[in-house]
């Protein structure tokens, strides 16, 4: 008669049947890892490797960036979105290299362990590569971050490259990019056609090859960012571009409730944070105006 093995004990935190990873995988999974010191862009081409997908948020300050970090979001991108959710803009257009320094700073000085990304504004890599380098060069010295990010495909493969043989990691974005608000009318979606698909496969192309680390895909036919995610050897971070990305962003005023009005269709909102903070801050005014607040464990004597 054949004498089983005893069943393997689970790992620890598994409940038996589950297929909870080994502890030395998990220990380098991007969110839920257990390591301690900054995500790299190698750890990011590893998880590619090993299929792993993984969330990016944007953050714009220290005390939210802490936060993040401490939910284990193991990218952050400071995002000249902070035009329209942070500094009261109506567009990313009128965002400056000034404040992108002092807002990534911020979000550096509030992580331990979350890549921060620093977008470029526009107008500081437009140019051509050596704008690109001084403005990629300043993020990084002055703020800390660990990559910069910036718009276009064959455009600014020049720029990708100079950028990531000068020791910058870059992440592309290509698709809908919100630089180019004014020319585009607005913000469609991109790729639709088979010309416009072709060429948004060129451009993602363009920039892997330029030495990009990752491209964020924004406003893409899902089955178009398939196509090119099953493309590349670099990780796609989709936004509006459906679920086989190999991770996904999303604006943190939007995915929490802050952003009033409507949002885009592939926001999704987790929190109603606007409701919340306003509920607070009327309960403060009428405790105020009712003479109940400060109460005496509030007082000092």
């Amino acid at each position: 008669m054949t004498q089983l093995s005893p069943a393997p004990e689970p790992a620890a935190g598994a409940t038996p049947g589950s297929t909870a990873k080994p502890a030395s995988e998990r220990s380098k999974s991007l969110y839920g890892g257990t390591g301690s010191r900054r995500i790299t862009v190698r750890d990011i081409a590893a998880a590619k490797e090993r299929g792993e997908k993984w969330p990016m948020l944007t953050a714009y300050d220290a005390m939210t960036a802490s936060v993040f970090d401490e939910a284990g979001i193991p990218v952050l991108l400071v995002g000249d979105s902070m035009g329209n959710c942070h500094l009261g803009y109506e567009s990313t257009v009128p965002v400056t290299m000034d404040e992108i320094t002092l807002l990534s700073a911020a979000v550096v000085r509030g992580t331990k362990r979350s890549l921060v990304v620093g977008d470029l504004p526009f107008g500081s890599y437009q140019e051509g590569p050596v704008q690109a380098l001084r403005s990629a060069t300043r993020l990084v010295k002055e703020a800390g971050v660990g990559a910069v990010k910036l718009e276009g495909g064959e455009r600014s493969a020049e720029q990708v490259e100079l950028l990531v043989s000068s020791g910058i990691p870059v992440m592309a974005h290509v698709g809908l990019t919100p630089q180019s608000v004014n020319a585009y009318g607005g913000y469609p979606v991109q790729g639709r056609g088979e010309e416009a698909a072709q060429q948004l496969l060129r451009d993602a192309k363009a920039v892997q090859d330029a030495g990009a680390f990752a491209v964020v895909l924004e406003a893409v036919p899902a089955e178009l960012a398939a196509e090119v995610t099953r493309s590349l050897h670099i990780p796609t971070v989709g936004i509006g571009a459906g679920l086989e990305c190999d991770a996904q962003v999303l604006v943190w005023t939007d995915m929490a409730g802050m952003t009033a009005g409507r949002v885009p269709k592939f926001v999704k909102q987790y929190l109603n944070m606007r409701e919340l903070l306003g509920g607070a801050a009327k309960e403060f005014a009428q405790e105020v105006v009712g003479g109940t607040f400060p109460a005496g464990e509030h007082t000092f004597h």
